[in-house]
């Protein structure tokens, strides 16, 4: 094979790939709506980091695993989940990705945003906040 032919191949294959990539953050971001769509604290909580930083109305710090499944469960108690949509995603330089989006509980509107890091090929949440709307 001689280069244009190789290079051709290398640019459909990279092509090809980059909507997979968006896809599966997408999927990504479905999966995690989802669990808090559903107040799913349990499982929720096995796509956090180790420890992972929460802030929360009357909450705020850093938190293990275990700590920071039961103030998101006190959290959606407080604030039983009405909707949960994703409105915008993106990457940051160091490769992590973060979604932004509204969690409506009764009247009340939050502004939520997770932050994704990928630790040893395993995608993490290191930080999730629900910040009221004023």
């Amino acid at each position: 094979m001689n280069f244009s032919s190789l290079l051709t191949i290398f640019l459909v294959s990279f092509l090809f790939s980059v909507p997979v990539i968006t896809a599966q953050d997408e999927d990504y971001g479905a999966k995690i709506s989802n669990l808090i769509n559903k107040s799913n604290t349990k499982e929720l909580a096995q796509y956090f980091n180790s420890t992972i930083q929460l802030v929360l109305p009357g909450d705020e710090g850093r938190y293990s695993r275990v700590q920071a499944e039961f103030i998101i469960k006190d959290f959606f108690s407080n604030y039983p989940p009405k909707s949960f949509n994703i409105n915008h995603q993106g990457s940051s330089t160091d490769g992590s990705k973060y979604y932004i989006g509204d969690y409506k509980s009764g009247k009340k509107t939050f502004r939520t945003y997770f932050l994704v890091k990928k630790i040893n090929d395993q995608k993490l949440i290191h930080q999730l906040r629900f910040e009221e709307d004023k």
